[in-house]
């Protein structure tokens, strides 16, 4: 079992340092030399399996990634339980995977799933709660129920701001997500609050040169003249 470890950590590693063809090949042996000797829903194994699944779907081999997800979750229901933190973390990376692979109907369902078990487990303010509603709103917008995803962004961002605070990086990335929905919505007066907000913010906080502050400055001033040239269509 020690040796099993090492090399389990060994594959973590070459994955963590960009070497993903070493990784996967020896998390596939590593996981298979556990199930034998541990067994298939030993803990350690469905943790090399799960990290084999994050693997594959580093490499863009979906497929492959959900196929194990799936069993990684069979497994851990099993041998936990559904609301087990664990079990709510690969469930939420399932989720994921099915919204990589624009399996959107089902990453819908699932994130939904556990939003719900993660608000009665962890409760409805832990961040892992908040990470799956940010999820949520952004698949809502990715198949165009863009009502939905702006109020459902709005909500996570208030309670991000009350539980994490305005500067927390998940608070930026749900307001810019909400700032870039108002535009889409055609709210551009809202958008370009958010935006102005979100520049100050980063300025003060990550420095003027940041790729985020760099990247609302750009925002802003496209969002900006978009509404110049529809006040003013016959201007430059």
């Amino acid at each position: 079992p020690l040796t099993l470890s090492t090399r389990n950590n060994l594959a973590y590693t070459y994955n963590a340092v960009g070497r993903r063809d070493e990784a996967i090949t020896l998390y596939e042996q590593v996981a298979t030399d556990r199930a034998r000797i541990l067994g298939a829903n030993h803990p350690h194994t469905l943790n090399t399996r799960n990290n084999l699944a994050d693997a594959y779907e580093s490499a863009g081999r979906r497929d492959e990634a959900i196929t194990l997800y799936e069993q990684v979750v069979t497994g851990l229901t099993c041998v936990l339980c559904p609301d087990h933190p664990r079990t709510l973390t690969v469930r939420h990376s399932l989720a994921c995977a099915y919204a990589s692979a624009e399996r959107h109907d089902e990453a819908i369902t699932l994130y939904e799933q556990v939003a719900q078990d993660q608000a009665r487990a962890l409760g409805k303010d832990h961040p892992h709660t908040l990470t799956t509603l940010n999820n949520i709103a952004y698949t809502y917008r990715s198949v165009g129920r863009l009502p939905e995803a702006i109020t459902l962004y709005e909500q996570v961002m208030k309670d991000q701001i009350r539980v994490l605070g305005e500067d927390h990086p998940g608070t930026y990335n749900t307001r810019r997500e909400l700032a870039d929905s108002y535009r889409e919505a055609g709210r551009t007066d809202n958008s370009i609050t958010l935006y102005e907000q979100l520049l100050v913010s980063s300025q003060r906080v990550l420095g003027a040169d940041h790729p985020f502050t760099t990247a609302m400055c750009e925002e802003l001033e496209d969002v900006r003249r978009e509404l110049k040239q529809r006040d003013n269509p016959s201007a430059d």
